[in-house]
């Protein structure tokens, strides 16, 4: 979970201090102090290294969400267990989904194709929403009650709670730049985006302490028939 928040950081930092110019320009030429990230990964070198990050991050992205199923369909909930089941099955394919669209928005630039680059955007922050709410449902409906389960759906709620209420401000943020071209009101956007990254990330970090006791690993095939 390292690595999208490490391709930030990286993006951010070298448009600051290389090309800050270029990434804090406004369509209407205000005070901007902070590049956003969308501008921050649709110009070089920072597009290069934030494809690369994201690509090596995506995969095991993949694994999880088998990890995180399997973890998730280990409560047994009672008479509600179809329904547990089905929303489990709904919240990983929507993980699926967020991590498909996180591809291609990293794969097309708001340069290249704006379109398909806000659409990917819009799928990827509704998914995110989504797995969210149903992570904390099923969190909170699985009823554990290890010491560190207690700490993921803590921190669960927190990170939710810090991405929706930063992307709300981004949003107000975005809107009112747009409408009346302030100085450093595309600063703060560009801030509060930071923000719902990051919360993002450490949201989806608390998979590792739900699937703790997973691992993931290579197997010669060889020793797996010896031993049938």
């Amino acid at each position: 979970m390292g690595l999208p928040g490490l391709a930030t950081f990286i993006a951010i930092a070298y448009s600051i201090v290389y090309d800050f110019k270029g990434s804090t320009a406004t369509h209407c030429n205000v005070r901007n102090i902070l590049p956003t990230v969308s501008a921050c990964i649709s110009r070089c070198p920072q597009c290069y290294i934030w494809r690369i990050f994201i690509a090596l991050h995506a995969a095991p992205r993949f694994m999880f969400a088998a990890a995180w199923y399997n973890w998730y369909m280990q409560v047994q909930v009672g008479k509600s267990q179809a329904l547990y089941g089905l929303l489990v099955k709904i919240t990983i394919g929507l993980h699926v989904v967020e991590n498909l669209m996180l591809v291609t928005l990293t794969c097309v630039s708001s340069l290249e194709n704006r379109n398909i680059h806000e659409n990917s955007f819009v799928l990827f922050m509704a998914c995110s929403w989504l797995v969210f709410l149903l992570s904390i449902v099923l969190s909170k409906w699985g009823n554990r009650t290890h010491p560190e389960d207690r700490k993921s759906y803590m921190l669960k709620k927190l990170f939710a709670v810090i991405n929706i209420a930063s992307f709300s401000l981004a949003l107000y943020s975005y809107f009112r730049h747009n409408a009346y071209c302030e100085p450093y009101v595309y600063s703060w956007f560009a801030f509060f985006e930071y923000v719902t990254i990051y919360s993002n990330i450490l949201f989806h970090g608390t998979a590792t302490i739900d699937v703790r006791e997973y691992s993931a690993g290579l197997v010669l095939t060889d020793l797996l028939r010896k031993h049938k």
